[in-house]
């Protein structure tokens, strides 16, 4: 099963919608950005939603103190940085930690092999460009990852076919306008998202159907 991270949540309405469409996280941006959000209101999209969805901060090199205070405030499940922020600097977020790496090209892994992280979220250099997914495929060798940068409802099934990463983090491909998603295609991206799976659990089944029993 892929999992889905939508980010950049600004309002009640996108989050309920991406929630019922089978987002299983949900992504609020702490720093400087067109959808960055106050930490009030994150606080009251979190109260109401309902159990068992992945909270996510996203932060870019924001003081240790700060983050701290914010993942207390809101009950934060996961704490997603996005700048430069060292090892040590994630690690000692206990677990909650999770670094994004911005690649273009492939000796950006060398990074992410240095950094000793077996899950991790990749990301484009270029805001709201694809990168090169090759070198996608390469970084399976590292670990698991959540794969970003200009993804949208077009290009999504490429990205699994080609890909098939771990989860998927959308954020202005399925936009109206920075901080507003577009119902139709926060919509039509988790559907096919979803038809993807189906059809490759559905072929997984199939091929055991088939094979003789030993």
């Amino acid at each position: 099963m892929t999992r889905i991270k939508i980010c950049g949540i600004t309002n009640l309405e996108d989050a309920l919608l991406a929630v019922e469409l089978g987002a299983e996280a949900l992504g609020f941006i702490f720093s400087e950005s067109p959808r960055k959000i106050s930490v009030e209101k994150a606080r009251y999209i979190i109260n109401n939603l309902p159990p068992f969805i992945i909270k996510v901060g996203v932060f870019v090199n924001e003081p240790m103190d700060s983050v701290k205070k914010i993942n207390k405030r809101l009950g934060l499940d996961l704490l997603q940085f996005h700048g430069d922020e060292s090892v040590d600097y994630v690690r000692s977020f206990r677990g909650k930690g999770i670094k994004a790496f911005r690649v273009g090209e492939f000796r950006d892994l060398e990074i992410i092999a240095r950094s000793g992280f077996d899950f991790f979220i990749l990301d484009s250099k270029i805001k709201g460009q694809p990168f090169d997914w090759e070198i996608a495929i390469r970084a399976k060798r590292y670990g698991k990852f959540f794969l970003g940068g200009g993804l949208n409802p077009d290009n999504v099934e490429s990205v699994l076919e080609k890909v098939s990463p771990f989860g998927l983090d959308v954020c202005s491909g399925i936009e109206l306008f920075p901080g507003k998603k577009d119902p139709e295609k926060l919509r039509e991206f988790i559907w096919r998202i979803k038809k993807w799976d189906y059809h490759l659990a559905s072929s997984v089944d199939s091929v055991a159907v088939m094979s003789p029993k030993l």
